[in-house]
């Protein structure tokens, strides 16, 4: 397991980079639009701490981390959330609009670091006289995962569920009626992520949508953005 130890270090370093950054871009998305709610609570922070939820940010992810280590000797799957960044929409000058931008604003940001950190793979290159070639593979790992965590924090966030971003924004797209309803969902927002993503598919082998998540959206994703990035057709 020590042996694991570095790759572990840089997927969790890149994973807090995404998550943080994702909910920051919320509130600061809200800030721009009127309200200050997450600037009062201390919440406009780069900060990973300040965005740590006990059980979507430490308990479950723990759990799954080391329970898929000692059972499988790898990590297939993770999942957790962090704490939502506090929006009062009453302060939005125009309140379904500006949620649906205020959600728009983690995914966008996800898209643009990833896309950044294809770019930074040119650069990673003038670092190997420098560092030996441990080093700089964990370098280009780290860059790869960030890569990745960013296009699946960003694009699983816009599955039309609510509370994910996805579900804010159709209810910003809605007609005023349909969306008071669809937004009735939030309260079970969560139980549905977790019943129609992860437990269905162990009831019903055939039906496995993050598999289809991470190899139809993700996976070109990924090498949308390294050509978007110059890496030729990758």
């Amino acid at each position: 397991m020590m042996d694991m130890l570095p790759e572990l270090l840089v997927a969790v370093a890149a994973s807090i980079i995404a998550i943080t950054l994702h909910e920051a871009a919320h509130g600061y998305a809200a800030l721009w639009l009127g309200d200050p709610t997450a600037k009062l609570m201390g919440r406009l922070s780069l900060n990973p701490i300040r965005h740590v939820d006990p059980i979507g940010t430490l308990l479950i992810p723990g759990v799954l981390l080391v329970s898929q280590l000692l059972t499988l000797g790898r990590v297939d799957m993770m999942f957790g959330w962090a704490k939502p960044v506090p929006v009062d929409m009453r302060n939005l000058r125009n309140p379904r609009s500006g949620m649906m931008w205020v959600a728009a604003a983690g995914p966008v940001m996800n898209f643009c670091l990833a896309f950044i950190a294809a770019l930074l793979v040119h650069p990673a290159g003038l670092m190997a006289g420098f560092l030996s070639a441990e080093s700089m593979a964990l370098v280009y790992r780290f860059l790869g995962l960030s890569i990745l965590a960013n296009l699946v924090l960003g694009l699983f966030n816009l599955f039309p569920i609510p509370p994910l971003d996805g579900g804010r924004i159709v209810v910003g797209l809605l007609p005023y009626r349909a969306a008071l309803a669809y937004a009735r969902l939030e309260r079970y927002g969560l139980l549905l992520v977790i019943g129609l993503l992860f437990l269905l598919p162990m009831a019903v082998p055939a039906y496995q949508p993050m598999e289809v998540f991470l190899d139809w959206i993700v996976r070109p994703a990924f090498a949308f953005v390294l050509r978007a990035a110059g890496h030729g057709a990758a």
